[in-house]
């Protein structure tokens, strides 16, 4: 049974980009509630505004109008009403993100890449062993000491995961997550994806084009000229992820 409280509420929320003729609205007054413990999918058209309500909701992209509350451990907070600093603690606390280009160092090794965000987390106790449990979930075992110019696309996509969900984000945002895998490594992350919301409560934001995804999720939404509308889902597929252990 879903919680009363949204862990993360979206309220009336447009974005446009140009001016006059050329001004095309990404986000037409959409409005969504997200909760603990959910997997949730958004499909749509190329250019239907999926990217930018992503942004927007993980406080990345401020809307031209709306508001987006975020649930802090106590009540649900303006995330836009935030001063600059308070909106960057609360992501680098409370958020992981996966994007598209990867956005690895360069200099660091996959299992660097891992280690820093839990150091910068203040969260760097065992962080070797860590990263190293999280590469193995990954089937990136034997690959942690390698940088991101010998990887292949997808391990470096699979590093980015890693990175995202190593720090048990209470909020997960992932742009394509399986669009540089093949579908034995997609499906291995989208359980992934299914373990972090159902066992550890996140609240995890799929933008994807992929519909092998949409019996993996709790909530389908779809995205189409800036107006927003939930979908039905297929039947689910049943756990088969390991998932999670309980170390904290």
């Amino acid at each position: 049974m879903l919680e009363e409280t949204p862990s993360l509420r979206g309220l009336n929320l447009n974005r446009s980009y140009g001016d006059g003729s050329q001004e095309t609205h990404a986000l037409r007054d959409v409005s969504l509630d997200l909760y603990r413990g959910q997997l949730v999918l958004l499909m749509g058209p190329s250019g239907s505004g999926k990217s930018t309500l992503l942004a927007v909701m993980s406080g990345l992209l401020k809307p031209d109008q709306g508001h987006v509350f975020a649930h802090d451990g106590t009540s649900l907070r303006d995330v836009w009403e935030m001063t600059a600093r308070e909106r960057e603690q609360f992501r680098l606390r409370n958020c992981g993100f996966i994007f598209q280009g990867y956005n690895l160092f360069p200099a660091l090794t996959a299992r660097q890449q891992l280690e820093i965000v839990l150091k910068w987390g203040n969260d760097g106790e065992n962080a070797r062993g860590r990263a190293n449990e999280m590469l193995s979930l990954l089937g990136l075992g034997n690959k942690g000491h390698l940088k991101p110019s010998q990887l292949s696309g997808g391990e470096k996509q699979r590093v980015a995961i890693g990175r995202s969900l190593i720090k048990n984000p209470k909020f997960c945002f992932a742009d394509e997550p399986t669009s540089a895998l093949d579908w034995s490594s997609g499906e291995r992350v989208i359980e992934l994806l299914r373990a972090a919301a159902h066992e550890r409560d996140a609240t995890i934001l799929i933008v994807s084009h992929d519909h092998r995804i949409l019996p993996y999720v709790d909530v389908h939404f779809h995205l189409e000229d800036g107006k927003l509308t939930e979908a039905e889902l297929p039947e689910a597929i049943p756990m088969m992820a390991e998932g999670w252990r309980n170390e904290p």
